[in-house]
């Protein structure tokens, strides 16, 4: 948000629902099969019940195959308010070690969201739309989230203005060091030939060695992206909104690494990804 340093507190306070270990027990209680059901189902319930179509506009870089196996079949197995109710649930338990300190910023960090500018930010708006959770350490998770798939959409619109589908945007990541995951392509969901396909896109462009590695030229160029999604961000804050996260940040940098500390194999390892 303010910087790296913020948005990077951000998503490591946001994304251990997706590494819970007990996350596809959870959405298989509610009716769900399989992790990437829940995956799917979970994060894309702010929207409503959306088809494959919209989840793949609004989470981009991963396989359309992969979303279509998830949803829509998902809405006819779990409520939606089910599955809300058991994210709202695993984040919940996942606070828990720092939840004094999450509830005590959660009106805080409410109150940045009336600054933002939800133009072009579907998914951002969606869960900032979502109503309030009375119990705080669960409001201060979902405002939280509100502001990653802020800068998420910001991300997205960046990627798409540079002509990067979402295998090319995985493939460029991996191949500069910004994936998430060892085997980006597989966790994507991306065949071997549309990951081959990608890659030679981007060796045409400069960015990629022919073996999937960066470039010089495809190194800078990725740097530039997250420099670019940045100033995308601080555009859509408005001045009280850029203040009350300047005022926010070591704290919640601080709160951040408490939770890392807590549950060191759920934080993740990277300030940004391919979304």
């Amino acid at each position: 948000m303010t910087s790296r340093a913020m948005w990077n507190a951000i998503e490591t306070l946001h994304a251990g629902v997706y590494f819970a270990p007990d996350s596809k027990a959870r959405y298989e209680a509610a009716g769900l099969k399989g992790y990437w059901m829940g995956y799917f189902a979970s994060r894309s319930a702010a929207l409503g019940t959306p088809g494959p179509a919209l989840v793949v506009a609004t989470f981009h870089g991963f396989a359309p195959r992969l979303v279509e196996r998830a949803v829509p079949d998902a809405w006819r197995l779990a409520e939606r308010d089910q599955v809300l109710e058991a994210r709202y649930a695993l984040a919940r338990g996942l606070l828990d070690p720092i939840s004094h300190g999450a509830a005590a910023l959660a009106p805080r960090v409410r109150a940045v969201l009336n600054g933002v500018d939800w133009a072009g930010k579907p998914l951002a708006a969606a869960h900032a739309d979502l109503p309030v959770s009375d119990d705080p350490v669960v409001d201060f998770w979902q405002a939280v989230t509100a502001l990653r798939e802020y800068r998420g959409d910001c991300h997205l619109a960046v990627l798409t203005a540079a002509g990067l589908d979402g295998a090319a945007a995985n493939a460029l990541a991996s191949g500069t060091g910004w994936a998430w995951f060892a085997d980006q392509r597989t966790m994507r969901g991306w065949t071997e030939q549309e990951w081959a396909q990608a890659i030679a896109g981007l060796v045409t462009r400069g960015w990629l060695n022919a073996d999937g590695t960066g470039t010089e030229t495809g190194i800078a160029a990725r740097a530039q992206l997250e420099d670019a999604t940045d100033r995308v961000v601080a555009a859509g804050l408005d001045r009280e909104a850029t203040s009350r996260l300047v005022t926010l940040e070591a704290e919640l940098v601080a709160l951040a690494d408490d939770w890392a500390a807590a549950h060191p194999a759920l934080a993740p390892s990277r300030t940004a990804h391919a979304r």
